[in-house]
């Protein structure tokens, strides 16, 4: 179905205004440095910005529509996880990442474990980051797939490729932050918004809730009110990865370095806290209500069938162009984290041709380049339907490769054995990834448990065992 007039006009006009300001703030930027961690100069809302920009995107919201249609609030683990995550952020590590004088999480685990160590958790956790780019690289063809119908896939993944470059390479992490705020805003007109619409045309709360025991009574058994719809230990785990994902993800990080103060950073972390979650619940009411009225569409079109039917000319076209904006802005945010752990953890450690500040700001704008167009390359061998799986994929992953190694190096230096703690980098990762695919862990129990049980295992024998000089040094 083509867009009408308004649509395009409501679409054109937010895209340029998220592009402009993109163009814009890269200006302010005069070295990698800057472009990496903002300068230091970011205040608590331009932390809040980066978090968001990067944290609510497709999984968040058309991911989140998608699993709603099937099975209810369970499909809010994303985002509420997601907001858990910040909150112990803000409270727990905001201090420690600030404080430690590197400027990666990796970089803290190299200086208290050695660069065998650095360099393991470089690679492993940037194939995590890698893996999301894939989801919101695939996301985003589901946005301009209503957009410009009839392209093909690879078409649509180039141009969702150089969106995402265009949006972060100019302005790195202060422009993600200032384009973070004004996505945000767009972003709570399209999901709050959509969510008070359909309370609205079903009648308040009392109307959704009939609605939904209606949808349950022709159901497969399904419980749509549960946040534990698929079990327990399934949507456990999925909250479990979103958490340990934050905590480990280098864009993250770079949130909170940017800020001004610790003050400044660790308000921007509870601002996020506190918005990232009702973002789902708009998409879980959006996701029912289509099942209840379009049980037939396919699932992953629940929120832009939703917009084009629904809601007014110009708006639709709004909405349209902030959840474009919201899977590019992810897919840019994780895109600018690689491009930091390559420059700072390896590229440095290897050679020192790019220190000039010209060179290593042109380095980290080819490494987001090449991350993203290759990217777009493997997605057009992968199936279409894999948003939340990449994306809670690449969580665990991170989380089983950086989070008790990072652990120990903030909170126990100098106590842990440096060969246990690389055991804990590499054996985490591993087991994320058999009992993922080939093998299963018993009721139902998320690949990731086994992953970081593992990493933790490890690196208590290594605080039982100590730091020995003579055997463990670099």
């Amino acid at each position: 179905m083509a867009l009408t007039v308004s649509q395009l006009i409501g679409l054109i006009g937010t895209l340029a205004v998220i592009i402009g300001l993109s163009v814009w703030s890269g200006r302010q930027v005069k070295s990698a440095a800057d472009f990496a961690s903002g300068g230091g100069k970011s205040g608590a809302f331009i932390v809040a910005g980066t978090i968001m920009g990067t944290l609510v995107g497709g999984s968040s919201t058309i991911g989140t529509a998608q699993l709603a249609f099937t099975y209810g609030f369970s499909a809010w683990w994303f985002t509420l996880g997601g907001g858990i995550g910040c909150l112990i952020l803000a409270l727990f590590f905001v201090g420690p990442l600030r404080e430690s004088g590197c400027s990666t999480l990796v970089g803290m685990i190299t200086k208290e474990f050695g660069r065998e160590a650095g360099l393991l958790s470089s690679i492993l956790s940037s194939i995590g980051i890698y893996i999301n780019i894939l989801s919101q690289l695939i996301a985003a063809t589901a946005v301009i797939a209503v957009i410009a119908p009839g392209l093909g896939l690879i078409p649509e993944l180039l141009i969702a490729a150089a969106l995402m470059a265009v949006y972060v390479i100019f302005g790195g992490v202060r422009g993600a932050g200032l384009v973070g705020i004004v996505k945000l805003v767009l972003l709570y007109v399209a999901m709050i918004g959509g969510g008070a619409m359909v309370l609205y045309m079903v009648g308040g709360f009392h109307g959704f809730a009939d609605m939904v025991r209606t949808i349950e009574a022709g159901g497969d058994g399904v419980n749509l009110f549960s946040v534990f719809a698929r079990g327990v230990a399934t949507d456990g785990g999925k909250g479990l990865s979103l958490l340990l994902g934050v905590l480990t993800t280098q864009t993250y990080a770079q949130a909170v370095l940017a800020g001004k103060t610790n003050r400044s950073a660790r308000i921007g972390a509870l601002v996020s806290t506190c918005m990232i979650p009702p973002i789902g619940v708009g998409g879980i009411l959006i996701g029912l209500y289509m099942r209840s009225t379009h049980p037939g569409i396919v699932a992953k079109t629940a929120l832009t069938g939703f917009v084009l039917e629904y809601m007014p000319g110009i708006l639709a076209g709004v909405v349209l162009g902030a959840l474009l904006i919201a899977v590019v802005g992810t897919g840019a945010g994780l895109a600018l984290g690689i491009s930091a752990v390559i420059n700072n953890d390896i590229v440095k450690k290897l050679t020192h041709r790019f220190d000039a500040p010209k060179k290593n700001l042109n380095l980290t704008r080819a490494c987001i380049l090449i991350v993203l167009f290759s990217a777009a390359m493997i997605c057009t061998v992968l199936g279409s339907d894999m948003i939340q799986d990449f994306a809670y994929m690449s969580m665990g992953l991170r989380g089983a490769v950086i989070f008790a190694p990072l652990c120990c190096a903030i909170w126990l230096p100098g106590r842990v054995s440096r060969a246990w703690a690389i055991a804990a980098i590499v054996a985490g990762p591993v087991l994320v990834m058999v009992f993922g695919t080939v093998l299963s862990l018993p009721w139902g129990l998320d690949s990731l448990f086994a992953g970081v049980a593992a990493s933790i295992v490890c690196c208590a024998i290594g605080r039982i065992r100590g730091r020995k000089p003579l055997l463990d040094a670099e």
